[in-house]
């Protein structure tokens, strides 16, 4: 996979890709399917996402091309068991499958970049383990695979990384491409500050979230979270915003309804374009101009987040919170072990 080592100074290395499209658009695309019960019924949703990359690419062809799209957390299935011995039977699936084989036929036919809706993965490497994960597929395959470091505790089972002891990946994995450096990131990462300021620091030009909001923090008022931190973590780290919300109604996805509001944001933080706050399937198209943000990068010595920060002045890094490898040897993660991890880490903030 194309992606780059870790990286703790390089602020934005903008290596420049052969045969680069630094001026295109992205499309946003957000679903709403019935979430399946079975690995069997993946398939179909796959197939449907494959049809609306084709409608984004070709339909919006005349004005300017569409060189990414992006879909939502929980697109392939969400996690709908209470256990991760449940999910493992009935839903995860490996990586690479035949779904990401028939992303990557699509990406080389119509010359695009497509980062997946999640998929509920399991790895021989990490036995009982699930982990949620989305790839970022061109034509020539997967170039990164994401798996979400800061699960939506208490309900999600999945593991991270971090949990892991001698887990060796890059945690969060950036591709160099024709169209761009693109790091992406997993609904509730977001709400942490350091997963995009980490990517941005391993050369993230594009950030792409990919999401799963559920109501009352969507895109409308009076608690827009998912207005305010995609515009936030844009404008923080100069980079683009390519973001894709879940847009399940109800009787989908209960026992919560998705928002949608799929939205494309530049490096200041504007928002270039957004679909209507509302369940259903949207597509919604935005420009993005990498040039323009490698200008941007260059030439500010004003508003340069990353140039500007102080590491060391932040003792709160020093200490351990939610601690690491504490399910390293969990085989059947559960609701009740989440609810106890986060009350032992309450404790060491009082």
């Amino acid at each position: 996979m194309n992606a780059t080592p870790p990286s703790g100074g390089n602020l934005g290395d903008s290596t420049p890709a052969t045969g680069e499209t630094l001026r295109y658009a992205a499309a946003a695309c957000q679903t709403d399917q019935p979430n399946p019960q079975r690995r069997e019924e993946i398939g179909a949703r796959a197939a449907h996402m494959r049809d609306m990359v084709r409608m984004a690419v070709e339909g919006y062809s005349p004005f300017l091309p569409v060189k990414l799209v992006v879909f939502p957390e929980f697109a392939h299935a969400a996690p709908v068991y209470a256990t991760a011995a449940e999910l493992l039977q009935h839903l995860t699936v490996p990586i690479p499958n035949e779904h990401t084989e028939a992303y990557t036929e699509l990406a080389r036919e119509l010359d695009v970049y497509i980062q997946t809706g999640t998929f509920l993965e399991e790895d021989p490497r990490w036995p009982g383990t699930v982990f949620n994960t989305t790839c970022l597929i061109g034509p020539d395959g997967i170039l990164s695979r994401y798996r979400k470091v800061n699960p939506w505790i208490p309900w999600e089972v999945n593991k991270s990384p971090h949990d892991l002891e001698g887990y060796d990946d890059e945690l969060f994995p950036v591709a160099r491409t024709p169209i761009g450096n693109l790091g992406v990131a997993i609904c509730y990462d977001w709400l942490f500050p350091e997963v995009l300021r980490q990517l941005s620091a391993n050369g993230a030009e594009v950030l792409i979230r990919v999401s799963a909001y559920m109501d009352p923090w969507g895109a409308t008022a009076p608690m827009d979270w998912w207005t305010v931190v995609n515009r936030c973590r844009a404008l923080e780290n100069t980079a683009f915003v390519v973001a894709s919300n879940q847009a399940a109604r109800l009787s989908h996805y209960p026992p919560f309804s998705w928002p949608g509001g799929s939205m494309v944001v530049d490096y200041d933080g504007r928002i270039l374009a957004q679909a209507d706050p509302g369940p259903g399937e949207k597509i919604v198209v935005g420009p993005v101009d990498v040039a323009a943000l490698r200008h941007e990068r260059s030439v500010r010595s004003g508003h340069h987040m990353l140039a500007h920060l102080r590491n060391e002045a932040y003792p709160v890094y020093q200490n351990s919170h939610y601690p690491p490898h504490q399910w390293t040897n969990e085989a059947d993660l559960r609701v009740e072990q989440n609810l106890a991890a986060i009350a032992a880490a309450k404790n060491k903030l009082s």
